[in-house]
């Protein structure tokens, strides 16, 4: 369909899941449709992460949420699994260029349903813009094998796009939102094509939701959520 030096395997559809295309453009991108909204929302419960000392970060892109939890924690390990490596080389050079010590960082290039765990307990999980890239029985699938990893007393940071419940905010949500995934799916490969809450899933996996902010009309969500 189009993708180019996509790698993978291919989604329902026929699709390459692949964010490579868009790594070089993606924060430019986000700046001109969004600004710092999206930036907002990943760092709206930063400072509950201050105490966490093993975080794993699931599709962190060009590393703009990463940045920001190295300076404000400067004891925390980082497990960042992200499955284009354009997008990793980017977010390397953006530390490097923001004077950001990596070495507390570890990269893992891969699919997140193929991802093997080593067995660390993580009492910080952050996924942002991520979770909205999967099937409602893949997301299920994700946050069961990253429950399994949590910490008792873990963190799990989560940002999104969701749907109003009404009125006109739900009218613009939805077509905003079918207009997204008809440019992600064909650029990027997503299997996607609706939003799927994780809620019931987290709670599933014994984490509770200790604080949630809306943003853009309630287009958008932060969430904290806790064991």
């Amino acid at each position: 369909m189009g993708v180019v030096e996509s790698w993978g395997d291919p989604a329902p559809g026929g699709f390459v899941v692949s964010f490579d295309t868009l790594a070089p453009w993606y924060r430019g991108l986000e700046n001109v449709l969004a600004g710092r909204l999206m930036q907002c929302c990943r760092t709206a419960y930063l400072a509950e992460a201050g105490a966490c000392r093993h975080a794993l970060i699931l599709g962190e892109g060009p590393g703009r949420f990463l940045e920001a939890l190295l300076r404000h924690n400067p004891q925390i390990q980082v497990t960042c699994v992200e499955r284009s490596p354009r997008m990793v080389d980017v977010c390397r050079r953006r530390l490097e260029a923001m004077g950001v010590d990596s070495s507390r960082v570890r990269f893992e290039v891969c699919d997140v349903l193929e991802w093997v765990p080593t067995g660390e307990s993580y009492d910080l999980i952050a996924c942002h813009f991520f979770l909205d890239c999967f099937t409602p029985e893949q997301i299920r699938e994700i946050v069961a094998k990253i429950g399994s990893q949590a910490s008792v007393s873990s963190h799990w940071l989560l940002s999104d796009f969701c749907e109003p419940q009404r009125g006109w905010e739900r009218r613009r949500a939805r077509l905003i939102l079918a207009l997204m995934y008809a440019v992600f799916r064909r650029f990027t490969g997503i299997p996607a094509t609706r939003i799927t809450p994780p809620d019931p899933y987290l709670l599933e996996q014994g984490f509770r939701l200790r604080g949630r902010r809306m943003f853009s009309q309630g287009l958008i969500h932060s969430d904290l959520w806790q064991r």
